[in-house]
């Protein structure tokens, strides 16, 4: 069924002392609108290309430009490694959102090591590579290293270790699900990753405060939430953390992990969904969320809108001044 997603803003030409925002039956008096319809001053987030503060950075997963001949569904590669036992270790898993929060099963030819040689001495994997040079010598987008790299994907970023980020995920969910991948795994553009992260780096960008700053920034597929890296990640201010504080986040961070691993036949869409989240990822997230809350100064009290005007205060002042020098790694 079709949905259609509207937001209403009016104008006016007299500088009004009151102004309203209007958000279900909710009608909040506010002294001025951002530009994200929130209540605060008139800061607007930029697009960046590198972190705002010295973090790992955050790229976009792997475009195979392929016309899906180098990628295979689970039934596919079952049948294929049957038949062409010899490619087996030039398969890794694909993941995109749909594959990391459902689940959903892909697999992907990686012939990054892979010799010329070798790919002729397997038919179903030349045939491919095949049918991959043709779709991209008939396409309108002319790239000469794709046409004479047509056993590569586009991107070759295959990093030992990334936290991965959905791309869009459901705007119900009260945390955007989040982990930790490694080299068997192929990501697509369907999701971000930040290669050389920590355990520390998890545990911030999966609690409650930065949730509530990409709930206000980020874009929409719909009224799904559109994770951007330019937009989100790049401009996120992190706090200054001492070595307790880093060390709680730290810990608490792996308690996400740890609960996570309980639950091995469940998909991530099911674990985040609030009316099926075990009561102990419940936890583990509350504490997370205390531990990040104490780092940014916050208490339990504080509210989200309390939490976006002191995000947006310290990204104004980061903007405006040479930032400190924090140990954010």
């Amino acid at each position: 069924m079709a949905a259609v997603h509207c937001v209403i803003i009016s104008f006016s030409k007299s500088n009004r002392k009151k102004k309203f925002i209007y958000d279900g039956d909710k009608i909040i008096t506010v002294k001025n609108i951002t530009p994200y319809l929130t209540e605060g001053e008139n800061i607007f987030i930029e697009i960046r290309n590198k972190p705002l503060c010295p973090v790992p950075k955050m790229s976009n997963g792997n475009m195979p430009a392929d016309g899906k001949n180098l990628s295979m569904d689970a039934k596919t590669y079952e049948d294929f490694i049957k038949c062409e036992p010899r490619a087996k270790k030039y398969i890794k898993r694909l993941i995109g959102a749909e594959e990391f929060i459902n689940g959903k099963e892909r697999y992907c030819l990686w012939l990054v090591n892979c010799t010329a040689e070798e790919i002729a001495s397997m038919p179903l994997v030349a045939e491919r590579v095949e049918a991959v040079r043709q779709f991209r010598l008939n396409s309108t987008f002319k790239n000469t290293n794709l046409i004479y790299c047509p056993h590569l994907f586009r991107d070759l970023k295959n990093p030992a270790n990334f936290i991965v980020v959905p791309a869009v995920s459901s705007e119900n969910r009260r945390y955007i699900p989040m982990g930790f991948l490694n080299s068997d795994y192929i990501a697509t553009t369907q999701v971000q990753i930040i290669p050389d992260a920590t355990v520390y780096h998890f545990g911030v960008l999966i609690s409650s405060v930065h949730m509530a700053w990409l709930k206000t920034v980020c874009g929409r597929l719909e009224s799904r939430y559109r994770y951007s890296k330019d937009i989100v990640y790049n401009n996120f201010v992190w706090c200054e953390c001492t070595a307790e504080q880093r060390a709680e986040i730290e810990h608490t961070g792996q308690g996400i992990l740890d609960t996570l691993k309980k639950y091995p036949d469940w998909t991530l869409a099911k674990l985040y969904n609030d009316a099926t989240m075990p009561d102990d990822l419940r936890a583990a997230h509350l504490a997370n969320d205390a531990a990040v809350m104490a780092a940014y100064g916050f208490s339990a009290k504080t509210t989200e809108a309390e939490i976006i005007s002191k995000l947006f205060s310290m990204y104004e002042s980061f903007n405006s001044a040479a930032p400190p020098k924090f140990n954010y790694k």
